[in-house]
């Protein structure tokens, strides 16, 4: 584990390239992520395991948790392809709840996920994205307005026109593109395809860090 730091400390499990985890430092966190398979281009402390083992093992030196889960269980392209993947989204929830620290578990629309917010590209006027991503929390959090979603999508594969949102998943064209209108970097197409922009997560950890201060405020 990295050295004490006097920045709240959060875990980011199921962790990809590390959409989740930007957001998370840029609100104020030192991150931690952990993946089953090799994540070289994660920005942050990044250990190669299994996530719910590190959990158990570790979730209580953290002061926070966020988890995304593997979502092909949920999206529609599985569904029509009657492919079969496991719901992970219940045993991390009980993972969570039995560590006892602060969590949010991410997922795609269709996810199991009680009573979630859902956050949007349109939500954040630096994203070119609509990206509908839902949001279970261990405390309250709140969404920015929806605004009508005025502008077309682009068709899957094809590049985006001028005044269209990306859509950023498959084999999209024009990586360039994609990470200005996720508003990430550094990361390749498959990893874009994978993530979450990182204003969601900023959104949601400025909430989180305030509510980790509000103790100590009130103490004082």
């Amino acid at each position: 584990m990295p050295p004490v730091s006097s920045r709240a400390l959060l875990l980011d499990l199921f962790c990809k390239a590390g959409g989740a985890a930007k957001g998370y430092h840029d609100a104020g966190f030192d991150v931690i992520g952990v993946d089953i398979e090799p994540q070289p281009h994660y920005p942050y402390a990044f250990y190669q395991a299994d996530a719910l083992d590190f959990l158990t093992a570790h979730g209580h030196d953290f002061d926070a948790i966020h988890a995304s889960p593997p979502c092909q269980a949920f999206t529609l392209a599985q569904r029509i392809q009657n492919r079969r993947h496991p719901d992970l989204v219940g045993p991390v929830r009980a993972a969570l709840t039995a560590i006892g620290r602060p969590w949010v578990i991410e997922n795609v629309e269709g996810a199991p996920l009680r009573n979630p917010i859902t956050l949007c590209g349109a939500m954040f006027p630096e994203l070119n994205v609509y990206r509908h991503r839902l949001f279970e929390t261990s405390f309250p959090v709140t969404a920015p307005p929806e605004p009508v979603h005025r502008e077309p999508l682009t068709k899957m594969g094809r590049p985006p026109q001028p005044g269209e949102r990306m859509h950023v998943v498959g084999n999209f064209s024009g990586v360039r593109q994609a990470r200005t209108a996720m508003g990430i970097g550094w990361m390749t197409r498959n990893e874009l395809a994978e993530a979450i922009p990182p204003a969601y997560t900023r959104h949601i950890g400025t909430q989180l860090l305030n509510r980790l201060a509000a103790p100590i405020l009130a103490a004082a």
